[in-house]
């Protein structure tokens, strides 16, 4: 906008993504809903392991596939930890938390842990001070509250790194969670995508093909993006029911158990509901006007 021009300016939330993108089929759609939403300004993406030898490298190879998908070479991509924390007083450096301690330092950021917290858990225990900054940490992942039947056990993105989660939950950061009652529930079925996402040019036809694949074997043509309410709750944080909750800890099996004297900090803010139909919907708004950008452009060249 040239300067001296009357149209409004909208503010850009800042945000990086740390995702364990190749470890099932729903990093992917948050990725590319934060990277298409205009108000936010993903400073950075952060690859993450998912528990097993090479996953980070796996998780690399999947951001930058999609990065290319998109025709995005702007995105700073920054590498994580190769695996969770040995203990919890020992940062993991890597290039992931040193971009987390750098952004934090720059402004306000959120931080959309779509996986394990080891990068975030490293930031805070190498830079003690980033808790105390203005970041906020949206993380997808934790067992259900108040007795609510699980899913399934050990929740994945906590027992993939307890004691980096025990790190975050016992600082003093701002942490919005996101636990397994609410993101199970962001489904969408294999049609729905065959013809709401798969038509939508080369990115929409990998996004549909990726849900396709990881079903394979399982007697099931749906899938849950269940990261997507990180993108969601951060474009809109009322499009959501929250609860604060004092903070916990965790066991090494990945239970719940009460805080020590030692984890300070203020009360969690959990996620209850998130508006789905908002979500879904954006999504699919915006992977539709990206597709027909590329081809106006495409016929045009």
């Amino acid at each position: 906008m040239s300067a001296g021009s009357d149209e409004p300016t909208t503010p850009r939330k800042r945000v990086v993504i740390s995702t364990d993108a190749a470890n099932e089929a729903d990093d992917q759609f948050a990725i590319v809903h934060a990277l298409l939403s205009p108000v936010l300004d993903v400073v950075g993406v952060a690859p993450a392991h998912f528990g097993r030898p090479g996953s980070l490298q796996a998780s690399r190879t999947e951001v930058d596939r999609l990065l290319t998908l998109l025709g995005r070479d702007d995105v700073v991509v920054a590498d994580g930890a190769e695996h969770a924390l040995v203990d919890e007083s020992t940062a993991h450096e890597s290039a992931a938390s040193a971009l987390l301690r750098e952004a934090s330092v720059a402004g306000p950021l959120t931080v959309c842990v779509l996986g394990p917290l080891t990068d975030v858990a490293s930031a805070i225990l190498a830079d003690p001070e980033f808790a105390a900054r203005e970041v906020t940490v949206v993380w997808i992942g934790g067992p259900p509250y108040d007795g609510v039947e699980a899913v399934y056990g050990p929740e994945f993105n906590l027992i993939n790194d307890v004691a980096a989660a025990n790190v975050v939950f016992g600082s003093g950061v701002e942490l919005w969670q996101v636990p397994m009652p609410v993101y199970t529930h962001v489904g969408v079925g294999q049609a729905e995508l065959d013809r709401r996402v798969g038509p939508q040019g080369e990115l929409g036809a990998y996004l549909a093909e990726t849900v396709r694949r990881y079903n394979v074997g399982r007697a099931a043509d749906f899938r849950s993006l269940g990261d997507s309410p990180a993108i969601s709750v951060t474009l809109n944080p009322f499009g959501a029911v929250w609860r604060r909750r004092p903070r916990t800890r965790f066991t090494a099996d990945a239970e719940m158990t009460p805080a020590t004297e030692q984890d300070h900090g203020p009360d969690v803010r959990v996620c209850e509901s998130v508006d789905t139909r908002y979500l879904i919907e954006d999504f699919f708004a915006k992977l539709a006007s990206f597709a027909e950008g590329r081809a106006e452009r495409a016929a045009s060249a």
